[in-house]
């Protein structure tokens, strides 16, 4: 696996990268061997990019940018996910979450769009939630739903 962190911010309750890197591999435990990036933005980085992406004028929690490449010396090239660090910690705030916890599935989440999970329609989100607290029940995280 090769894993790159990549930190546009520094914002306190951004976790660091061994504990990053952890949760990603975890996620990606039975992928095989693969490339991935992780960027951990400010607002205005993650505004633009849903503004440009997703046509949606907000900053976003996570987005993800699954790779349409080759592999590279027999790893796959998953993409890149985003994370906003000022909204996910808002978020865990507001939401009541521990913020570590929030950091995990958001990760874990953006992670499994690079695998090709959805949650366009119901069935889709389902299966994807699904492996979402499987995931996370390794990390002993509780259901981030219930």
């Amino acid at each position: 696996m090769e894993l790159e962190i990549q930190r546009l911010i520094e914002h306190p309750g951004v976790p660091a990268d061994d504990q990053l890197r952890h949760w990603a591999e975890t996620a990606l435990a039975e992928e095989g061997n693969f490339m991935v990036n992780i960027r951990v933005v400010d607002e205005a980085e993650a505004w633009a990019l849903n503004k440009q992406w997703r046509q949606r004028d907000s900053a976003t929690n996570v987005l993800s940018f699954p790779a349409d490449a080759p592999a590279v010396d027999g790893m796959r090239i998953l993409g890149d996910v985003v994370l906003c660090a000022p909204v996910v910690l808002r978020e865990a705030v507001e939401q009541g979450k521990d913020a570590a916890h929030h950091w995990a599935h958001l990760l874990i989440h953006g992670l499994l769009h690079l695998l090709g999970y959805d949650h366009i329609d119901g069935e889709h989100a389902e299966q994807m939630e699904a492996r979402e607290i499987e995931l996370l029940s390794r990390l002993g995280i509780s259901d981030p739903y219930q």
